[in-house]
């Protein structure tokens, strides 16, 4: 071994070792059992940040652990570049207005960069140190992924669990496509609120309202029913000012008294509950927003951006002295997951599937799978119960995967046929004519959310729509994801099991947290405060960050420390020294058990068995964090600090006890490297590759077997390894070396230590013990 650990030589060259010998490739024609992971496919958007690496590299934690457990591990990889962020990313990378560019010029060029994205993800994963087994590699734009997408749409379809409707939508102006209830994140935000003078009967009624564009799109004005202040106006009509409409005064018990001057009005539409206002007490419809967020049927506000409106309305209902008081407003707004932008409600025409008809069948589904940390399945509960919009598929972009769909003239909806899709609908044509004679038909121009192809993951990967496919592992053995897509790809996941297959996608949920900033805020691109992981392996190592992946609670969010990596650092010094000093002592090690194993050695072979035991035990439960500590502790605390100074003397003045210690590191070193090799590969690999390879006949430490717990004894070694700390304080508070001999020494204490006499002694340099028994454990220096 080298004298200095060098990660710049040795992680690079480890890393083409896995990928040569193909350590990592599942083999189908395998008969070890099989654990199969649902990776999670980044987003093509841009590079991956520092939250991506913790993410991806704690649930890489437990395919590693998975693999030396003897499974035969099903770990793809994929790459989500088939939707709006994908879009997005070109659209502002090349400066593109996309009003101005056709739909094939977009694709091509996206087809271009997204590749040049996606070798650079994975070249950051391979550099991680990651597992995948890169032949399973799969995007979601590719032709398999769209045949699958539009296989279950189909399906759904003819399920009756898919129906396309015009009604009032989620609507982002600025991405300028309809959005589902799950893309939608609440904002707060400072705003106001305005007082306005309507009138009625000659008389004005003050509304309060923070949205005084939407005057245009007045229909109605409400008050609560039990608000004595109002009853006399219920039924009598009231005068829009500035656009000059009446409108009812009517009551609804949604009404919020004491917000404003509990009379409101209600547009088409502000917000969620002027929909269901609108429908209730069908109301006309006033359609004033455009798709690109403009005024339109307004008069001379027509053109105006919505802020602008508001503005100019604003200076208008001032000069005609109706605009009374404004106040500052504290305001939870939803805004487009994307681009951050306040979202509107439009009237489109839109593809929904059913989820609201079924919401307690998804409960049960959600409640059939282990989730880790149990916690969070109340999560997924939370967003079930509190959905009430049906899931909508369509997205009006030019990026993404067609909805397969034809329109008669006549108003029928053609569909073609599975095997042969993938298909375009704009480029390719129908292959029979319409039930009605016609063969004129308009192709659908929409495309799917992106939600609608990921949520298809395992069919992707386990190859669905494929005559050879692997659905004999479905449900899949693990989903690992981030806590804010619970609502997403996990809820739309279940969704499509339950209704395609009736069962759910996987056994477990493994949940992961957000890399926080400096100022608590989880790490996003479209925020500007991520970090790049690879500049961080420039200075440190791709260990050193696993390390700090490691040291997260599972679905826990955790700052981005340095300190972190500088503890990784030492830690995997100390591992680099130790194995040295263990592999210089195993020079002449016959490799084979002693008849005799010293009371010291068991003690520490009893540990390094409860270690493993306990390590085995967070490792199954996904929790990386607690496996990584305990094995840190029987590596510094009992291996380092303490058994390898006790052992020094039989090491160095060798007797019959000598093949005991020998044996004894031999074991204890290599289950250590086996516990941190899932968090910190390629040190471990390392060392592995060095020294044992060649005694244990595997070729990769990452496909040896896992360590065992023994059936071992416990004796009162930790009381003997107590009694030798105390006497090391003893000596430093007296200001002398550790090699100083002591005379005489008495050794009090309740449990029986005297089998350690000769351990004890060549560790503390000791003439002469006298053991007695004690209340408590007490050193005498005579």
């Amino acid at each position: 071994m080298e004298k200095k650990y060098d990660s710049k030589e040795v992680e690079p060259r480890i890393q083409k070792l896995w990928i040569d010998s193909g350590i990592y490739k599942f083999d189908p024609k395998s008969n070890k059992p099989v654990f199969s992971i649902d990776t999670p496919p980044p987003t093509v958007s841009g590079k991956l940040h520092i939250g991506h690496a913790m993410h991806y590299t704690q649930f890489e934690f437990i395919a590693r652990f998975k693999r030396m457990q003897g499974f035969n591990v099903l770990f793809p990889i994929g790459f989500d570049d088939n939707g709006q962020p994908t879009e997005r990313y070109i659209e502002k990378k090349h400066n593109i207005d996309l009003t101005k560019i056709s739909k094939s010029e977009f694709i091509n060029l996206v087809k271009k960069d997204i590749i040049e994205v996606e070798n650079g993800y994975k070249r950051d994963l391979m550099r991680l140190g990651h597992s995948h087994d890169w032949d399973l590699t799969y995007r979601t734009i590719q032709d398999n992924c769209a045949k699958t997408a539009q296989t279950s749409f189909i399906d759904l379809l003819k399920k009756d669990y898919v129906y396309r409707s015009e009604e009032p939508t989620i609507w982002c102006t600025s991405c300028k496509t309809a959005l589902s209830q799950a893309d939608v994140e609440d904002q707060e935000r400072n705003t106001k609120i305005y007082d306005i003078d309507f009138v009625s009967e000659g008389k004005k009624i003050t509304i309060a309202t923070t949205r005084p564009e939407l005057l245009p799109a007045c229909v109605g004005i409400f008050v609560h029913p039990d608000d004595k202040r109002y009853t006399k106006l219920v039924g009598k009509k009231a005068t829009v000012p500035i656009f000059g409409q009446e409108v009812s005064i009517m009551k609804d018990s949604k009404v919020d008294s004491k917000f404003g001057t509990g009379i409101v009005m209600i547009c088409t539409f502000g917000d969620k509950t002027d929909i269901e206002w609108w429908k209730i007490h069908k109301l006309p419809l006033k359609i004033i927003v455009s798709a690109d967020g403009k005024l339109q049927n307004s008069g001379k506000y027509t053109g105006l951006k919505l802020k602008e409106a508001r503005k100019e309305i604003l200076k208008v209902l001032d000069d005609l002295k109706v605009l009374g008081k404004d106040e500052q407003l504290k305001q939870n707004v939803g805004t487009c997951w994307r681009c951050h932008e306040p979202i509107e409600f439009l009237v489109t025409k839109q593809w929904f599937v059913k989820i609201i008809e079924n919401k307690e069948k998804l409960i049960q589904q959600g409640r059939k799978i282990n989730w880790h940390p149990n916690y969070y399945v109340k999560r997924y509960e939370d967003w079930v119960n509190n959905l009430s919009w049906d899931w909508l598929i369509s997205r009006q972009r030019h990026h993404g995967i067609s909805i397969p769909v034809w329109y008669c003239e006549c108003g029928e909806l053609l569909l073609p046929d599975v095997k042969d899709l993938p298909i375009d609908p704009e480029v390719d044509k129908p292959k029979q004519k319409c039930k009605c004679g016609s063969s004129k038909f308009i192709p659908e121009k929409d495309v799917f959310d992106t939600w609608m192809t990921s949520s298809m993951s395992p069919e992707i990967v386990l190859k669905w729509t494929e005559k050879n496919n692997m659905m004999k592992y479905s449900p899949e053995d693990m989903r690992p994801q981030a806590h804010d897509i619970i609502r997403t790809w996990a809820f739309y996941t279940v969704v499509k099991s339950l209704y395609h297959f009736n069962e759910i996608p996987w056994k477990n949920v493994m949940v992961s947290g957000h890399a926080l900033d400096s100022k608590g805020k989880s790490m996003h691109k479209s925020l500007g405060n991520v970090i790049d992981p690879m500049e961080v392996l420039d200075n440190y190592n791709a260990d050193s960050l696993r390390f700090w992946a490691a040291s997260a609670k599972l679905g826990e969010d955790i700052s981005f420390q340095e300190k972190e990596l500088v503890a990784a650092q030492k830690t995997i010094t100390k591992l680099w020294n130790a194995s040295k000093f263990v592999i210089m002592s195993l020079e002449n090690y016959n490799y084979q058990e002693p008849k005799n194993i010293e009371s010291i050695d068991k003690w520490l072979l009893n540990r390094l068995s409860e270690t493993v035991e306990q390590v085995t035990k967070e490792f199954e439960d996904y929790q990386y964090s607690s496996a990584k500590f305990l094995t840190e502790q029987l590596f510094w605390k009992d291996f380092c600090d303490n058994y390898l100074e006790i052992a020094k003397h039989r090491l160095y003045n060798e007797d019959e006890t000598t093949e005991s210690a020998r044996y004894t590191l031999y074991k204890t070193l290599l289950g250590i490297l086996k516990m941190f090799a899932p968090i910190m590969p390629h040190v471990t690999e390392e060392i592995y590759q060095n020294y044992f390879k060649d005694k244990e006949k595997v070729e990769s430490i990452h496909i040896s077997s896992w360590p065992e717990k023994e059936n071992i004894k416990e004796n009162n070694g930790h009381v003997a390894v107590e009694a030798i700390v105390e006497l090391r304080k003893y000596k430093h508070s007296n200001k002398m070396a550790l090699n100083a001999e002591l005379n005489k020494v008495i050794i009090s204490s309740v449990e029986d230590i005297s089998e350690f006499e000769n351990d004890i002694k060549g560790a503390m340099k000791i003439k002469e013990i006298e053991f007695k028994k004690g209340e408590e454990l007490k050193i005498e220096v005579v």
